[in-house]
């Protein structure tokens, strides 16, 4: 790999804000991981906008995952594939905040019905306590893939299994992480041989790393679907490291772990319909409550927002009687809209940076911590939201991380529902106050759509390429 390239790589952050930019540059080990081989022109865009009517979009906290949904959405995906390919793309490259042994919520608009429907996949207290919690990701964007995937599900598990076999460059989204989360690396020997050198220090952005451990876990369940996770190897590897570490995950409670799902909660605003998780998790309570504080506030957010947004924050963590919050609840948001006009958003964590802090022996999945933990309210602040009007999708996004990123989401649909379009990322909330709790939407308007990544943070959009004309 040539310094030129790996610079160019490292250099896309950049170019998700700036405008339409290919990604050729960038390496080709990475590029053949995603879907973008070299035998075949690139076929996705680092950009803020998508190029046409035709074309989807996607956006991550981290940017290799996002050209990794832009690759999907170019193989003719939809929204579900692309934000269920991020999400292993995540696992490799961002397992601070996501990973096979967390959970989270999504949310799906399908143009076809109308409908919004929520997915509930949350990590779980296992029945007798312990510090790890069962986890719920693979089963929920398994359940969501195969209800509205239009690819097969090998093809959106590849991407994060080849990142995770053949590595990839640390991005400069993911060393921030590092360089914080130190203490929690040392502790784990998987974790310190992947992201510390031989003097213990987090690796800079642009060293390759991989995870080959966490690379045949994926494969099995590439090839036998969430049954392989929760039923074979990788469970029995995962309840055997926990009973040796005074766990107390069983094998029941893997095996019979289930997604659920419903209609979202959805509100009239502005002659808009805006999605959000229902009353029956903790985030949509706490998105419910934030919103109407926000709503209540919005004379004072005209003149200004970020006090308005830290007034409604402080009501709301009041109101349920937060006082105290982890800096880092190890979470992360993403997003996509297809070219049919479908839209996910989803919002995982891990509650905490690398979860428990440990990786289940021989299977490379780091373990979420138990909900009962102190970072385990970091549930309540997985915020997917989706706002749609007489032309379908106007926002898909998510905020997560902590009560800000949530306030960042909220606040967007309310500015949109008002008469006020998303034109650039620094139109989305502060979230500056806290510096791990980001937010990241696609704003559609008129049949194109822009991909905004948290203007603060080191995430990215990209967009699809329209198919050529025969």
């Amino acid at each position: 790999m040539s310094h030129r390239r790996l610079a160019c790589f490292l250099c896309l952050p950049l170019l998700a804000l700036s405008g339409c930019e290919t990604w050729d540059s960038a390496t080709d080990a990475v590029g053949s991981v995603v879907g973008l081989g070299s035998d075949k022109p690139a076929q996705a865009v680092a950009t803020n906008q998508s190029v046409a009517t035709r074309t989807g979009v996607a956006v991550s906290d981290e940017p290799i995952a996002a050209r990794a949904g832009a690759a999907v959405l170019t193989d003719e995906g939809s929204a579900a594939d692309a934000v269920t390919t991020m999400f292993f793309a995540l696992s490799a490259t961002y397992p601070v905040a996501a990973g096979l042994g967390g959970g989270g919520i999504c949310l799906l608009y399908d143009p076809a019905s109308g409908a919004t429907t929520e997915f509930d996949f949350l990590p779980r207290t296992a029945a007798r306590g312990g510090y790890y919690a069962i986890p719920g990701a693979v089963r929920g964007f398994y359940q969501m893939q195969r209800l509205y995937g239009a690819l097969p599900w090998q093809r959106d598990v590849a991407p994060g299994e080849g990142l995770a076999a053949t590595g990839f460059p640390i991005s400069q989204a993911l060393a921030v992480r590092l360089a914080a989360a130190q203490n929690v690396i040392r502790l784990d020997a998987g974790l310190a041989a992947e992201f510390l050198d031989e003097s213990g220090r987090a690796k800079p952005a642009g060293t390759v790393v991989a995870n080959p451990a966490l690379a045949q876990t994926m494969s099995e369940l590439r090839l036998s679907g969430a049954d392989a996770f929760y039923k074979g190897t990788a469970a029995a590897r995962i309840i055997a490291y926990s009973t040796a570490q005074n766990g107390a995950i069983t094998a029941g409670e893997m095996a019979g772990y289930a997604a659920s799902q419903g209609p979202a909660r959805r509100l009239n605003a502005g002659g808009m319909l805006v999605s959000m998780p229902g009353p029956r998790t903790g985030a949509g309570a706490f998105a419910g409550a934030l919103m109407d504080n926000l709503s209540r506030l919005q004379t004072a957010s005209a003149r200004d927002p970020q006090a308005a947004t830290t007034v409604a924050v402080r009501q709301t963590l009041g109101r349920f009687g937060i006082t105290s919050l982890a800096q880092d609840l190890g979470a992360t948001g993403f997003a996509a809209v297809d070219t049919s006009g479908q839209a996910a958003a989803c919002a995982v964590t891990l509650n905490g940076p690398f979860g428990s802090g440990h990786t289940a022996s021989g299977t490379g999945v780091v373990l979420a911590a138990s909900p009962a933990s102190q970072s385990g309210i970091a549930s309540a602040f997985l915020t997917p939201m989706i706002a749609t009007g007489a032309n379908g999708t106007a926002v898909a996004g998510a905020g997560a991380g902590g009560p800000y990123g949530t306030a960042a989401i909220a606040d967007a649909l309310l500015r949109v529902a008002g008469g006020r379009p998303l034109t650039r990322s620094r139109d989305l909330g502060a979230t500056a106050v806290t510096p791990y709790d980001t937010v990241n939407a696609i704003s559609c308007q008129g049949g194109v759509c822009l991909a905004l990544p948290d203007p603060r943070a080191h995430g990215a959009g990209a967009a699809s390429l329209p198919a050529q004309q025969p």
